[in-house]
């Protein structure tokens, strides 16, 4: 028998889901006939599968031992413990929330080109030492925005579940705006517009098309020229809705593509430039919510900003 005592950021979840975290190798079937069988208790009573957990929940767990790993008990906190040192540009924290200056050519996850080392390997390292996550048995530390390998900038990262799922939804309600710098190609006629599109995606080549009239997802990008200068703009980037390539397709779709980028660029301009990735910065971050964000209120309306191409 195994009992735990459920953490802040353990809370808020049903137990079944939370039982498929901490028991990975146990099938769901198997979670559900456990729980009917009367050998999950929370304080001292049997359960239900759609029972919420709430924060000092105690569990008994009747379960033999082959399921469960040594590694995701959680480890006791050592008071003296000292941050691992990692490179990694933090530009705020608080008991919440992590936003870091992510580095060009750093992936965000894994992906096939870069499976550890990663942006979020860096965040879960930078934080390994933070009480509240070492209580917790399910928790990891999650990033909440992601940009492409070769775009650098402010990525947020959630430091407790209460905070990942405000910033998820208010990210979906887009009330956390992300506003970017980036130099493209020519002058623009129009210096400042609201552009609206369809994108459709091609797996194959990792590539999204925009047409005005037709596809699969409606993008819509905001964007101010700042100045102009060698027959070249720059100009700052407001996304309304944040699609894979988003900037860099609508660009090129128009005439502009970005110096730099080797996908949808100019790449006659991109070697004569000397550039070995696209001029795209995601530079500032502004929190707007118009519905309660209940523990991150405190967050409204603050922007966090960092230098372009620094």
């Amino acid at each position: 028998m195994k009992a735990l005592t459920i953490t802040k950021n353990d809370a808020g979840q049903r137990i079944d889901k939370f039982l498929q975290k901490y028991l990975k190798s146990m099938p769901l079937s198997l979670i559900y006939k456990y729980i009917r069988k009367k050998r999950v208790k929370v304080n001292g009573k049997k359960t239900e599968n759609n029972y919420m957990l709430a924060e000092n929940d105690h569990l008994e767990l009747y379960i033999n031992d082959e399921f469960f790993e040594p590694t995701i008990e959680a480890p006791a906190v050592a008071p003296s413990a000292k941050p691992a040192k990692v490179n990694l540009e933090v530009v705020f924290e608080d008991d919440n929330v992590l936003v870091v200056n992510k580095p060009v050519g750093l992936s965000s996850h894994p992906d096939e080109k870069m499976t550890t080392g990663t942006l979020i390997d860096l965040v879960k390292l930078y934080l390994s030492q933070d009480a509240q996550i070492q209580a917790s048995y399910t928790f990891s530390p999650a990033l909440c925005n992601r940009l492409d390998r070769n775009t650098g900038g402010l990525v947020i990262a959630a430091k407790n579940a209460a905070a990942l799922r405000i910033l998820n939804e208010k990210i979906k309600l887009k009330q956390v705006r992300k506003f970017y710098i980036c130099v493209a190609k020519g002058i623009f006629e129009q210096k400042q517009a609201l552009l609206t599109a369809f994108i459709t995606k091609d797996e194959q080549n990792n590539q999204v098309k925009v047409d005005t009239q037709h596809g699969d997802k409606e993008i819509i990008t905001r964007y101010q020229v700042l100045s102009e200068h060698d027959g070249n703009s720059t100009v700052e980037v407001e996304l309304i809705t944040g699609r894979s390539h988003q900037i860099r397709a609508h660009f090129a779709s128009l005439g502009h593509p970005l110096i730099g980028d080797p996908k949808y660029g100019d790449l006659a301009l991109n070697k004569a430039q000397f550039k070995h990735h696209q001029m795209l910065f995601a530079y500032k971050l502004k929190f707007d919510f118009t519905t309660d964000a209940g523990a991150l209120n405190y967050l409204n309306q603050k922007e966090i900003l960092i230098k372009p191409f620094s």
